[in-house]
């Protein structure tokens, strides 16, 4: 007996998609490092914020930590053209937004290094809001230097990203679970745990530099 089979053609935006996705695996060299951080302080201090008055998210938090670390460490922001690195002093991270009929995007906030939490909250929102209106500007789709995917609202702690090509690096947030880690009396504590995983293309930066830089992404999320 036949069942009833439903196809779904890869054509139109998904098709784009699809292709840029398979694209990306081909012409780069990718790997992924996970690592895990300790967020207390990071849910202290929006806890803090939100009593001032100031409402922001994980996510908000977490961009703004990676412009600061991705400062630190310049040899991840940037885009690798045939056979040269380009790296740029101007972060423009790029936000991968999962939008409705299984579509995805990834605008970028330009110069995000040089804004404020707040406005790089309110950058966001705004392109969350353009993307579902189709209302993005090709720049703010091809211009990105560093790209933050968030799945922190599902189960999935660590993942694997591809990389938005031609960009040299990806970090993808995943959730946050409890987890028991020694405390200061050498008794067991939880202490929420977010995953954290890293694609970049080995072309361009080695795995101990990558590393580096996720390690210190991970100590400054820990010590806000």
């Amino acid at each position: 007996m036949e069942t009833a089979i439903n196809i779904v053609p890869l054509r139109g935006v998904r098709g784009m998609i699809a292709d840029k996705m398979q694209k990306s695996l081909e012409e780069s060299a990718q790997l992924t490092h996970h690592a895990q951080a300790d967020v207390s302080s990071l849910m202290a201090m929006k806890e803090r914020l939100s009593r001032e008055g100031t409402k922001v998210s994980i996510e908000d938090l977490v961009m703004h930590v990676i412009c600061s670390v991705l400062v630190r460490h310049p040899n991840m922001n940037g885009v690798v053209q045939g056979k040269e690195v380009h790296l740029h002093e101007q972060i423009h991270l790029s936000m991968a937004m999962a939008m409705p009929g299984n579509l995805l995007v990834a605008p970028a906030i330009f110069k995000a290094n040089q804004k404020r939490l707040s406005e790089l909250r309110e950058a966001r929102q705004d392109l969350s809001a353009r993307a579902r209106a189709n209302k993005l500007t090709v720049p703010e789709m091809t211009q990105g230097t560093f790209t933050i995917s968030n799945l922190g609202l599902s189960r999935v702690h660590h993942f694997t990203p591809i990389l938005n090509t031609p960009q040299i690096a990806l970090l993808g947030i995943g959730s946050i679970i409890k987890q028991a880690a020694p405390a200061q009396d050498n008794t067991l504590e939880w202490k929420p745990m977010m995953g954290l995983s890293l694609t970049f293309d080995h072309r361009a930066v080695d795995g101990a530099p990558a590393a580096d830089f996720l390690t210190d992404v991970c100590h400054s999320i820990e010590s806000l």
